[in-house]
């Protein structure tokens, strides 16, 4: 249940920071491309990567530590940053065949889901 309380609360924030970012880049560069979205994209990745090793190799694989930082805040802040952490496990394992499956099914799933819920949001309330 802790672990749970903690993945939680940073996730709330990290969801905060998403939202102030989106805004910023907004008012900073204008709303015709996605600038907070790749913003935090780039920037999860990165602080995926860091904490996800300095978890492993300073704070000796802390389960509180992982729910709090990695799945609470940056799984928050933005998901794209576990799906790249997935990616490097799996090619860190020598099976890119599964990597490159796993990256082509989640765009393209997706997508295809994106567009699936838009068609039935507008059938079901045209």
């Amino acid at each position: 249940m802790r672990l749970l309380a903690l993945a939680i609360v940073g996730g709330a924030l990290g969801s905060g920071v998403r939202h102030l970012v989106n805004v910023g880049m907004a008012r900073a560069l204008g709303p015709n491309f996605p600038w907070g979205t790749l913003t935090v994209n780039v920037v999860g990745s990165l602080l995926m990567g860091f904490l996800a090793e300095m978890i492993l190799r300073r704070l000796d694989g802390s389960m509180e530590a992982r729910a709090f930082l990695l799945t609470g805040i940056l799984g928050g802040f933005t998901t794209f940053s576990a799906f790249t952490l997935d990616i490097s496990a799996m090619l860190g394992r020598g099976d890119s065949t599964t990597a490159g499956g796993y990256i082509v099914a989640s765009v393209a799933i997706s997508l295809a889901a994106l567009y699936a819920g838009l068609a039935l949001a507008k059938a079901l309330y045209p």
